[in-house]
């Protein structure tokens, strides 16, 4: 085999249509785009959103509100939730890297700590926010908290 011998397979490609070559060929004139307008233009591309000349949808609904860019989303945990965590992953301290480490949040998450519930054992602390009553709580069984940035 050399490499003036390829061709491709038999019946895998076609002949192209020779379109706007004169009228006895059948399709001159126009040239299959119709009459006049963008699109028997050349360089014509519909919009992603072209509804055919109607109102496009996002001009037709309202806007409402607005998305706060600096908002922070945090992974919410309670202290009765820590406490049940404790016991089943048997944390030594309470970080982001041990929640991602057992699959508890994303590598991307944000871990804040609130007062719901009752913590019974000492724990260390390594989160990105914390409420206050929940600080002194943890503080008041000896546990270290650790903001981190």
């Amino acid at each position: 085999m050399k490499l003036h011998n390829l061709k491709p397979a038999e019946g895998s490609t076609h002949k192209e249509k020779r379109i706007g070559r004169g009228e006895a060929s059948g399709k001159g004139g126009t040239s299959t785009q119709g009459n006049k307008g963008g699109q028997s233009r050349a360089g014509y591309s519909r919009k992603n959103a072209f509804e055919g000349g109607q109102m496009p949808i996002q001009r037709r609904i309202p806007k409402r509100g607005f998305k706060n860019n600096n908002k922070i989303e945090y992974t919410v945990f309670n202290l009765g939730q820590i406490e049940k965590l404790q016991e089943k992953y048997a944390f030594s301290e309470f970080s982001v890297e041990n929640l991602y480490i057992n699959g508890l949040i994303s590598k991307t998450a944000s871990v804040k700590i609130l007062a719901t519930g009752e913590l019974k054992s000492k724990l260390d602390f390594k989160v990105n926010a914390i409420s206050q009553k929940a600080k002194s709580a943890i503080e008041a069984l000896g546990g270290v908290v650790e903001i981190l940035n």
